[in-house]
């Protein structure tokens, strides 16, 4: 599994989001600058991002974007889904429920340790919200020496 531009510059901006934009719409001409992500392909992603109800934009002078639900309601795998990000590691962890599994799945040793590892990757990333992130907590969150952490 490899997080594409696509997946890495979603999560970029909505954390710029995050931290800078309590109050008032931020521009794309701004998080692009600061960002370095050009102003296109924010406008692709921006577009993906609000269809799927993780951002609202205001029109006009003095408009932009900003979150249009709380830090901790957003997470990084809703980002991720938005702008079709994949998470799964092998094609036969890739199977929704209206597919089919792989055909060779029960004689398959190997497909057991895919399925688990694309399983512990998919709740991980459902699981760390921006506002975990912005409080320092998405390392704190799945390392295992962390005796004290709580789980989601």
């Amino acid at each position: 599994m490899r997080i594409t531009t696509k997946g890495r510059y979603a999560l970029k901006a909505i954390l710029f989001l995050a931290v800078n934009g309590q109050g008032s719409p931020i521009s794309i001409k701004e998080i692009s600058s600061v960002e370095k992500i050009s102003p296109e392909f924010l406008e692709q992603l921006f577009f993906k991002l609000k269809k799927a109800g993780l951002i609202s934009s205001v029109r006009g002078p003095g408009g932009g974007f900003s979150l249009s639900r709380p830090m901790e309601s957003i997470t990084v795998k809703e980002i991720f889904d938005a702008v079709g990000e994949g998470l799964d590691l092998t094609p036969c962890t890739s199977c929704s429920d209206n597919t089919p599994v792989c055909t060779e799945a029960d004689e398959c040793l190997s497909f057991d340790v895919w399925k688990a590892a694309a399983e512990q990757i998919q709740g991980y990333f459902s699981s760390l919200t921006l506002r975990m992130i912005l409080e320092g907590k998405a390392r704190q969150f799945w390392d295992p020496q962390q005796k004290d952490v709580a789980r989601v």
